[in-house]
C-alpha cells in the first residue's frame, strides 16, 4: 500500500468521537479525487462482482433519485475534476478507467447509483424521509467501517444508530440529528469519524452479532503484539447534502486509511500524537467496546506517547 501524509487527522481532538459534529461544507469542496482513485474504483468493482448482494441495496421507487444523484455527482466531477473525469457524451468517464457498466452485475446495470458509485471513491447511501424519519432506502458500501448495509437498510436512523453509545432511539443526539436531517436544505455539511483496525483492508464489515461478540469477549485485534506494524487509521468524512427534486438525502462516505507508523514521520507527529492518546484515554468502557479497542488501547497509546518522546 503506497504511504503517505495522512489527508486528515480528526484524532487531533478537532472532530471528537461520539459526538454529531457536522459542519458547513462548500459544494467545491463535496467530492474528494486522490491518487488512489483507480486503486479504490477497481476494489469496488471486485467486490460488486464478487458480493454485489451485500454492497448494494435498493427499494422499489428509488431509481429518479439515484439518476439524480447520478446527474449531480456527473456535473460536480466534470466541473472540478478534470484531470480524472470527463463527460463522455453518454454519460461520465474517468480517466485510465474502462467502461463501468460493463464491470457491474448484470442485475446492477439499470441502477444509477451503481454507476454513481463506479465514478468516485465515496460510498453512497441514500436517505428517504417517512413517518417513522429518515431510513437507508438506496446505497452502494464496499467499504463499511464494522457495520453491515444489509442489515441497516429500510431501518430509520435511531435504528441504524442504535448500537452507537449515547445515539440509541430516544437520546437527544438521535433527536438532534433527525432535526438536522429535515432542516438541511441546499447547503452541505461534513464530519468526521475514525477508529483503528488491523490490517489496510477497505471492505471491513462486522454484523450486529459479530460487534455484540467482540463488545463481549473484546478480543485483541493484534494477537502478535505489533501494534506499530498492523494498526491502520481509519478515517471516515462523511458528508450529507438534500437531493434539490427528490428532497432525499445523500450520505456519502470516504475512507482514507494510513498506517498508524506513518505519524512517526509526520512533522507534527509531537502535536497529532498526544492528542490522539488523549482522545484514546477518553473513552469509556461503552465505548472502547463498541470500536473494539478495549483490549489494545494502553498498548495504542504506549505507541503514541513514544512518538511524541514521553513514554
Amino acid at each position: 500500500m503506497t504511504v503517505r501524509q495522512p489527508t486528515h487527522t480528526p484524532y487531533d481532538g478537532s472532530s471528537k468521537l461520539f459526538t454529531v459534529g457536522l459542519k458547513p461544507l462548500e459544494i467545491d469542496r463535496w467530492i474528494e479525487v486522490d491518487a488512489f482513485l483507480l486503486p479504490h474504483l477497481a476494489e469496488k468493482q471486485r467486490l460488486y462482482a464478487g458480493i454485489p448482494e451485500n454492497v448494494f441495496v435498493e427499494e422499489d421507487g428509488t431509481r429518479d433519485a439515484q439518476r439524480e444523484v447520478l446527474d449531480l455527482l456527473g456535473q460536480h466531477l466534470t466541473a472540478k475534476h478534470q484531470r480524472t473525469h470527463r463527460d463522455a457524451g453518454s454519460g461520465v468517464e474517468v480517466a485510465g478507467l474502462e467502461s463501468t457498466i460493463e464491470r457491474l452485475p448484470h442485475a446492477l446495470r439499470e441502477a444509477p447509483l451503481a454507476k454513481a458509485s463506479l465514478l468516485v471513491q465515496e460510498d453512497l447511501i441514500l436517505m428517504r424521509r417517512d413517518e417513522r424519519g429518515w431510513r437507508l432506502a438506496a446505497g452502494s458500501l464496499c467499504f463499511p467501517s464494522s457495520w453491515s448495509l444489509t442489515e441497516k437498510f429500510g431501518k430509520p436512523l435511531q435504528q441504524i444508530h442504535a448500537p452507537v453509545p449515547g445515539f440509541g432511539p430516544g437520546t437527544r443526539p438521535a433527536e438532534l440529528i433527525n432535526r438536522m436531517f429535515d432542516g438541511l436544505q441546499g447547503q452541505a455539511v461534513e464530519r468526521f469519524n475514525w477508529s483503528i483496525q488491523s490490517g489496510d483492508a477497505l471492505y471491513h464489515p462486522l454484523s450486529n452479532v459479530e460487534r455484540v461478540d467482540r463488545a463481549t469477549n473484546r478480543p485483541t485485534r493484534f494477537p502478535d503484539g505489533d501494534i506499530n506494524a498492523h494498526a491502520f487509521i481509519r478515517v471516515e468524512r462523511q458528508t450529507l447534502r438534500k437531493l434539490p427534486l427528490s428532497r432525499d438525502i445523500l450520505f456519502t462516505i470516504r475512507i482514507h486509511l494510513d498506517p498508524i507508523a506513518v505519524l512517526a514521520r509526520h512533522p507534527d507527529r509531537a502535536t497529532l500524537a498526544a492528542s490522539f492518546a488523549e482522545q484514546l484515554n477518553a473513552l469509556d468502557q461503552a465505548q472502547l467496546d463498541y470500536k473494539g479497542m478495549t483490549a489494545d488501547r494502553d498498548r495504542l497509546v504506549a505507541l503514541l506517547n513514544a512518538m511524541t518522546g514521553s513514554a
